[in-house]
């Protein structure tokens, strides 16, 4: 009784991982995007840009501990 709970828990939270993996990558490319494309970045857009960066890079590894796959 309990285990079939927890299985559904982890799949939906497997899920809830996948969507805010993509959405942080998103976020990431429409910072790194804007840096590239300004003339003189500000400190400001830097520091977001590697804050981005460092929550994508986080989510990717707690997926990949957690054996989440796109595909399953």
């Amino acid at each position: 009784m309990f285990f079939r709970r927890k299985g559904r828990l982890r799949k939906e939270y497997d899920e809830k991982l996948l969507l805010q993996l993509h959405r942080f990558k998103n976020d990431w490319q429409k910072e790194k995007h804007l840096l590239e494309k300004s003339f003189d970045p500000s400190e400001e857009v830097i520091c977001q840009t590697k804050i981005a960066e460092v929550k994508y890079i986080f989510l990717l590894i707690e997926a990949k501990q957690r054996k989440v796959s796109l595909f399953s």
